[in-house]
Parts: structure tokens; C-alpha cells; sequence
């Protein structure tokens, strides 16, 4: 064989590899669509139907956004991930499973904003934290979970939930902290925590601390549940609790 005929072997045999690779290159921004299809690349004139068809689709610390209403599916995330609806109806309906699945790097950050989860009295969790550095849930409704709105037992040291602007109602528990061995913090900001069976925020354990700021604890038979050395603290006198039984820890003034 000549160099010629050498170099050209080559160079198909390169152009032949590189064709798979670049088919399973992923975005750093995809797209899901209540009209959509999983075997789209994501796109935002293709985008996927669920997130979890999109999530293997984007980079990580890469951003799904929701396109139009639908409803999108649970999902277990293993990567920094942003995943975002501009009030846009994005649902995740599930009975029998939990509806998010945070089991992120030691480094990783999740957003999950806007999204509405429902579990119809048949759902176990609505969030479920068991790792990652820092979760932050913003502008989300959570309801009809027969175990917690959120359950943050994460394996991840001084591992950090951010909750923020949102509705957790008519669950078996609220938030519940329960350290995994490490420091565990649910910081609480704006929202509403209606109606659930048990407790409207629980810290179980010494190493779990949640702190609370302008939000509500309304009709859950026991607004803040503190066990085994659990911490909750008030952020200044801006909590509103009812029935006022139970109480925090102690209270941090505003500054």
C-alpha cells in the first residue's frame, strides 16, 4: 500500500469514529416540550418529551428549560443541573416512586425551579436529597405525598437545600432534615408549608439544622418537630406558626 492510500485509510478511519462521537456530543441547554419526543436531540426546535430523555441529552452543569405544559416524568439527577420552567405548567406525576432523585457529586449544584409535583396520596417523596453540595428549590408546589414534600438525609458533608418561594402541602411530613451521618441544612425562605399529616419541618438528629425566614406553617398538627438533637431557628420574628405548639430552637434577629 502506498503513503498515499495509508494516509486515506486513516483518515477514513478517523471521519468513521468521530461521526458516533459527535452524535452523542451534549448541549449545555436542551429543551423538553409537552409535545415532544425522547429520540429528538433536545433541541429548541426539537425538544424531548421528558426529563429524563433530556437529562442525558445535557452537559453537566448544563440547564433544561421547559418549552411548553406538560407533564415530564420523575427523574434522578447525578450531575450539577439546572432544570427550569418560566411559569410554564410543568408537572411531575408520579405514584408509587419518589419525584425527584438528587443523588449529585460532592460538588455538585441542582436548581429545580417552577415545577409542580403531585403525587396523587400514592407518591413516596416529592424531592428526595441523598447527595450533592448544594440543592436550591425555588417557585415549586409540592403535594399529596404519602411520605415528605422534601427529604433531605444527604451523605454529602454541610450538604446545603435552599427553599425558597414555594407551596409543600398535603403531604404525610413537610421538609424533614435527618443528618446522614454529616452536617445538614435546610434553609427555608418564602413559602408556605400547609396541611401536611404529620409535621410541617422536622430536624432529626444533632447534625440537622433547619433555619426559617417570612414564611408560614399553617394547620400541620405539629408545626416544627425537633428529634434526637435536631436544630430549627427562626431568622428575626418572621414566621407566622399555627397552631402555635412546638417551637424553634431560638431565634436569630435580623441585623
Amino acid at each position: 500500500m502506498t503513503t498515499r492510500a495509508v494516509w486515506f485509510a486513516l483518515f477514513a478511519l478517523a471521519a468513521m469514529i468521530a461521526v458516533p462521537g459527535t452524535a452523542q456530543a451534549q448541549a449545555t441547554r436542551t429543551w423538553v416540550s409537552g409535545v415532544g419526543d425522547d429520540a429528538n436531540p433536545c433541541s429548541r426546535t426539537a425538544p424531548c418529551k421528558t426529563f429524563a430523555g433530556a437529562i442525558a441529552k445535557t452537559a453537566p452543569a448544563g440547564e433544561i428549560n421547559v418549552l411548553d405544559p406538560g407533564g415530564f416524568g420523575a427523574l434522578t439527577i447525578t450531575k450539577s443541573l439546572t432544570i427550569r420552567s418560566d411559569h410554564i405548567e410543568a408537572g411531575v406525576l408520579v405514584s408509587g416512586t419518589n419525584g425527584i432523585n438528587v443523588q449529585a457529586g460532592a460538588t455538585d449544584k441542582v436548581v429545580i425551579e417552577g415545577l409542580d409535583f403531585e403525587g396523587l396520596g400514592a407518591g413516596l417523596t416529592g424531592i428526595n436529597i441523598a447527595s450533592g453540595a448544594q440543592v436550591y428549590i425555588i417557585r415549586c408546589a409540592i403535594r399529596h405525598f404519602t411520605q415528605n414534600g422534601i427529604n433531605m438525609m444527604s451523605s454529602t458533608p454541610s450538604a446545603h437545600v435552599f427553599v425558597k418561594d414555594s407551596f409543600i402541602g398535603f403531604n404525610a411530613g413537610g421538609v424533614n432534615v435527618q443528618a446522614n451521618g454529616v452536617l445538614n441544612l435546610v434553609s427555608i425562605l418564602n413559602t408556605e408549608i400547609d396541611a401536611n399529616t404529620s409535621f410541617a419541618v422536622q430536624a432529626n438528629g444533632a447534625n440537622s439544622f433547619i433555619d426559617i425566614a417570612n414564611s408560614v406553617l399553617n394547620a400541620n398538627p405539629t408545626p416544627i418537630s425537633l428529634l434526637n438533637g435536631g436544630t430549627a431557628l427562626s431568622i428575626g420574628p418572621s414566621n407566622v406558626v399555627l397552631p402555635p405548639t412546638g417551637g424553634f430552637t431560638s431565634t436569630i434577629p435580623f441585623k
